[in-house]
């Protein structure tokens, strides 16, 4: 059998590194098997998936150096590739197992989940109680034909252990009462993940599921639906997550997760690919530089190790330097200029400063904060917390205002100056007040170019790393 393999983002926020983590996994692994590399859309959270955010995630993928042979983009025998598109498959999957009593109709509203766990607080496991799981089938066609809401839920076992083996982890064991007859359909007629999954990667002929570690608890639901579909489920590889310094899970406030930030800081993507190849797996002894081809050719499993790779930024600036320095200087103009260096970012810096320089020779200071990377905030420390603001006040409202940028898609100026203006307002803040934070925050300086015209220039990435630093900056001065 070819090997198949998949990976399946979300497109509800920014391209996350670890989705090029688990993705250069999937890619390495299908390429030394001579297999197939799948790109498919989970985007059934139709309140928070995006166009913008699948756009954004296949552009960065390609960035790094990842292509794939089948896709939304690019079609395939297995498609469509959007979830979104593939609701009459589920529908008539999931109908099939109600007809079996495998699944079941579950009518409960939400005030009366709610209720049930409040009255399990305090409980080690708190799942759905069953209820509805008794309802004779007759009631339950019958409830549904008068248009009554419901949710199709799975019957998992309640007695005994589900058992799996994972590649890295070797057999598996979860006890059946700690599993919770998770929702399959949704009332709205959309799948959950867990259907979708499942149901996807029997379709598109998915061999190897290799996904992160977080979705290892999971798998006894995906075994079971595999078993009552009567289908054979794939192996399981489930990889390590990768970790902050302090061992959390990596997350935006403690690291950058974006993968366009990584972009606009100047990073190369060989340098980062090759990074990410290092977290967990090893290709010969100290070894840690190494080329895709090169990782392709030595790829094994059995050099992963599951301890959590720690992702240090650092150590992947030392690395990326290291990339610097083996180009020759035509070969670092080139990449200057596919950085910020070229015509079409130059073209966005004139206008906001060309009422202000007299001399060329001023365009560089005046434009140096569009080419920078983390800032100083010392030169403006004494104006970043204003007399009648504490350092809690000015670091609490700017964590909270990268907060409302996490979520804000349109990051034009004046889309920009109406979060403010609506941020200012829910703080009580006076809006100029506001402004001149987050102008230093964003560019520790207190006169600069218009503000929101420089927050659109800098990028989504690049201000939410620097408001961030800011207010953690702020929160620690004494």
């Amino acid at each position: 059998m070819s090997v198949r393999v998949r990976i399946a983002p979300s497109p509800t926020g920014d391209p996350h590194v670890g989705t090029a983590y688990i993705a250069l996994f999937n890619y390495v692994f299908a390429k030394k098997h001579g297999g197939q590399f799948v790109l498919r859309i989970e985007d059934t959270d139709r309140a928070r998936s995006t166009a913008d955010s699948e756009a954004a995630i296949l552009r960065a993928l390609r960035w790094v150096g990842l292509s794939w042979d089948e896709g939304p983009d690019i079609g395939g025998p297995h498609g469509p590739y959007r979830q979104s598109e593939r609701s009459e498959m589920y529908q008539s999957e999931v109908a099939k197992l109600v007809a079996s009593g495998a699944a079941y109709r579950c009518f409960c509203t939400a005030e009366r989940l709610a209720e049930m766990r409040a009255l399990a607080k305090g409980k080690s496991f708190v799942g759905y109680d069953g209820k509805c799981r008794g309802v004779d089938r007759n009631e339950s066609d019958g409830r549904a034909a008068a248009g009554e809401a419901f949710v199709i839920r799975l019957a998992m076992p309640k007695t005994g252990e589900t058992t799996f083996t994972d590649r890295l982890r070797g057999e598996v064991r979860f006890d059946n009462t700690q599993i919770d007859d998770q929702i399959l359909l949704k009332s709205d007629g959309f799948p959950t993940y867990h259907l979708a999954n499942v149901v996807d990667d029997h379709r598109m002929g998915i061999t190897h599921v290799i996904r992160a570690e977080e979705w290892l608890s999971s798998t006894p639901k995906h075994v079971e639906l595999y078993k009552v579909f009567g289908w054979s489920a794939p192996e399981w590889i489930h990889m390590p997550l990768l970790r902050n310094a302090d061992k959390s899970k990596i997350s935006k406030r403690k690291n950058p997760v974006s993968l366009d930030y990584y972009r606009a800081a100047g990073f190369l993507p060989e340098a980062l690919l090759n990074y990410l190849g290092t977290m967990g797996w090893s290709i010969a002894g100290d070894r840690e530089k190494f080329t895709l081809a090169e990782m392709i050719e030595a790829f094994t499993f059995d050099r992963m190790s599951l301890g959590g790779p720690v992702f240090d930024l650092v150590k992947l600036s030392a690395m990326n330097a290291d990339y610097l320095r083996a180009l020759d200087d035509s070969g670092i103009v080139s990449r200057l200029r596919e950085w910020r260096l070229g015509d079409d970012y130059l073209r966005q810096l004139v206008p906001l400063v060309r009422q202000r320089i007299q001399r060329m020779d001023e365009f560089v200071p005046m434009t140096e904060l569009f080419f920078s990377g983390d800032l100083d905030y010392t030169p403006v420390a004494k104006d970043l917390v204003a007399k009648n603001r504490t350092a809690k006040d000015v670091a609490d409202c700017l964590l909270g205002f990268v907060e409302a940028l996490d979520v804000q898609r349109d990051f034009s100026h004046a889309a920009l100056e109406a979060a403010a203006r609506a941020f200012a307002e829910k703080i009580a803040w006076d809006p100029k007040e506001l402004f001149m934070v987050v102008r230093m925050a964003a560019t520790a300086r207190k006169a600069t170019p218009p503000l929101f015209e420089t927050l659109a220039v800098l990028g989504r990435d690049l201000v939410r790393r620097r408001l961030r630093l800011c207010g953690e900056w702020v929160k620690r001065r004494p």
